[in-house]
């Protein structure tokens, strides 16, 4: 049994058909989450997930957008179905998919045609005429988490505010041709890819929202660490054909400015204490990356694709 057992049930007992459960009925697996608490319990022949939000998540999460637009994600056909929600607390039950492998870095460079099937699920959701509750904007966004992290005894990386001030060129770009927004997830970790084989699901819509699409696929392919090639697989599954310049360019300038954003993210874990991992080598670790693709001498050029469109 988990060291969270009975809260864990606590919670499952607000789940309609649940309310009965003992955990002398249940099997509970801990599974992977970097600021929450998540179980699969297995009980009576059905397996459900149990999602416990994580102390201060509070401070950037709003749990009744997420609430529906999770509902909005699972009408799309990407998604796992709501059993039960509590948006004031962010407790949240859902079916479990059956059948399904928790992709990962290593899953999306060994599977076969998993960054296909993931552009699929991306091109699925995006197209899928949902309207999500909350705009994510970009730099808005890096504007709040600075302002929480200016409440928190942590420092940024060295360099922080150059970086953010070089990429007003992408800003710009960005905005001489905004693209249609469309429902996104926002935060395509790996491991909210659930891959049958056949198609790919996605879970966890803390951070989604009416967003550019093409932040999903750039982000994406930073998460999974794809190579040139798997970038065209993933690209090529969601666009029908190859890419344009300014698709690509896109794609490109979303790789840079996901790290510029997570980064600080990354910040506020450590400050709160998140134990999951070195949120401060996180930090500085994607900073290093979003300034490496920045100053590369192609870079340039994928934003004046953009800004030309």
């Amino acid at each position: 049994m988990s060291d969270h057992t009975e809260t864990v049930i606590a919670a499952l007992r607000n789940a309609p058909g649940f309310e009965d459960v003992s955990a002398a009925d249940c099997t509970l697996t801990r599974l992977g989450g970097l600021t929450n608490l998540v179980h699969q319990v297995d009980v009576n022949g059905q397996s459900v997930i149990v999602r416990i939000p994580g102390p201060g998540t509070e401070d950037y999460i709003d749990r009744a957008v997420e609430a529906h637009n999770a509902e909005a994600a699972w009408r799309a056909g990407v998604s796992a179905r709501l059993l039960w929600v509590d948006p004031p607390s962010g407790v949240m039950i859902s079916e479990a998919i059956e059948g399904v492998t928790t992709m990962t870095p290593e899953n999306f460079g060994t599977r076969a045609g998993a960054p296909a099937r993931a552009g699929g699920a991306l091109a699925r959701l995006h197209r899928s005429g949902e309207e999500f509750r909350f705009r994510f904007e970009l730099f808005a966004m890096i504007e709040d988490y600075l302002r929480i992290l200016g409440t928190k005894d942590v420092s940024l990386p060295d360099g922080y505010h150059d970086v953010v001030a070089a990429a007003e060129p992408v800003k710009e770009a960005l905005a001489a041709n905004p693209a249609p927004l469309a429902p996104c997830h926002c935060d395509p970790l790996c491991e909210n890819f659930l891959d049958d084989g056949d198609k790919m699901w996605i879970v966890d819509w803390e951070y989604s929202g009416m967003n550019d699409p093409l932040w999903d696929v750039g982000d994406l392919s930073v998460e999974a660490g794809l190579t040139d090639a798997q970038d065209m697989e993933l690209m090529r599954a969601y666009f029908g054909g190859d890419p344009t310049a300014a698709q690509h360019g896109r794609v490109v300038i979303y790789k840079a400015m996901c790290d510029l954003l997570w980064t600080l993210w990354g910040l506020i874990q450590h400050a709160d204490g998140n134990p999951a991992e070195d949120f401060w080598a996180y930090a500085t670790g994607r900073f290093d990356r979003c300034k490496a693709l920045m100053q590369d001498p192609a870079f340039a050029g994928h934003v004046a694709a953009v800004r030309e469109g």
